[in-house]
């Protein structure tokens, strides 16, 4: 397993290095073998974060706390990588589960009862060549807190949209 730790405006101490790997190398007991994990632990003020970002196979987990002490972060951090992790199992369990159980008004009443998060509405519209300043205007105006547009300059579809700390996030797809 790759594992790295970054600081900004932080120096990462080898006590601080080694409580993270030592937190966090336990998530490898609920998941298959990680492939890297990429650990980012700042100061901003009176703040002090800590980002973790999982990569397993085809599956990348990620998951930020902040707290007045680096090691609390650290703590509350992994504890919420955990409970997305055993959240993924279950999900995953559930689905494999489901094929197995075959109808019956008993399968029906358990299947309402625990209703999973699903798609209610889907949106259509036409995805617009325009700048990357364009389009977050585009979002600004429309106060929504992210942006489907067409790049005008490489031609892919993008999305923009707005950071917590207040500035602004660009996907793009892999080629």
């Amino acid at each position: 397993m790759q594992f790295s730790v970054t600081g900004r405006n932080l120096d990462v101490t080898l006590a601080l290095r080694g409580y993270a790997e030592e937190k966090l190398s336990r998530l490898t007991r609920y998941l298959e073998p990680i492939v890297a994990m990429h650990v980012v632990l700042s100061v901003a003020k009176h703040r002090q974060i800590a980002e973790v970002t999982l990569r397993v196979r085809d599956l990348t987990i990620r998951a930020e706390e902040e707290s007045d002490d680096m090691y609390s972060s650290l703590d509350l951090v992994a504890e919420k990588l955990e409970r997305q992790i055993l959240r993924y199992k279950e999900r995953i369990a559930a689905h494999a589960t489901r094929g197995s159980n075959r109808g019956g008004r008993a399968g029906l009443a358990a299947s309402v009862a625990e209703e999973e998060p699903r798609v209610v509405k889907t949106k259509r519209f036409a995805v617009k060549p325009a700048g990357v300043d364009e389009a977050i205007l585009q979002m600004n105006l429309l106060g929504h807190s992210f942006y489907v547009f067409r790049n005008a300059l490489t031609e892919e579809v993008n999305v923009v949209y707005r950071r917590r700390d207040g500035h602004y996030g660009l996907i793009e797809p892999e080629v």
